[in-house]
This record gives C-alpha cells, structure tokens and sequence, in this order.
C-alpha cells in the first residue's frame, strides 16, 4: 500500500487535522462527549502534541492512529481517509481533492 502513495504527504495532512482541527471533519464519541467540554479540550490538546509514532502504532507511517492518557482517561484517536461520498475509503489519500479525512476520538473503554 506504501508503495502506491505518497505516504510523507499523508503523514502531513494527517498532522495538520490532528493539531489543528482543519482539514477535516472531527467526531467523538458519545463518552467523549459526555466528559464535558472542559475534559474535551485537555484531551484534544493532548492529542495535538501526541509525538510517540514508533512502527508498533504506525506501521505505514501515516500518523493515523494514537493513544494518550488526559484528562484522567485512556483516549484513542484515528484518522480515516474516505472518498468524497464518505461511502469508500479514498481512492488517494495525498489527495485532498478526493479525500475527507475524520478523526474518531473515543474513550478506550468504548473501543
């Protein structure tokens, strides 16, 4: 899969959505929510500077996926590539042009 696409430019675009919330389209889950806005922002600042990508959680450099402790819970994140239709997984990921990108944030006890 590596080989078909520019996985630097992905690894970008990925970063740019999980620190700055742009880009994309952010969803969290119901526990999320649930912990307040206050607990939202710790843990979406967390997950902004989230740094620990190792071949163990990111295998194909992409930078799409990650776990942090805040705000007093274990929080997973990942960044999905979709189409356009949000139907298909995109047909190329470096593109923006044909790509929706969202981040899933939930509680790891959601998982």
């Amino acid at each position: 899969m590596t080989d078909l696409l520019d996985v630097g430019r992905v690894a970008a675009l990925n970063d740019i959505l999980r620190r700055s919330l742009s880009g994309g389209t952010l969803v969290l889950t119901a526990g999320v929510v649930a912990l307040g806005r206050e607990r939202q922002q710790i843990i979406l600042d967390a997950i902004a500077a989230f740094d620990r990508f190792e071949p163990d959680n990111d295998p194909y450099g992409e930078r799409d996926f990650g776990a942090v402790e805040a705000a007093g819970e274990r929080v997973f994140w990942k960044i999905d590539c979709f189409d356009r239709s949000r139907a298909r997984p995109s047909p190329d990921p470096a593109d923006t042009g044909v790509t929706e990108r969202v981040m899933t944030v939930l509680l790891a006890i959601e998982y």
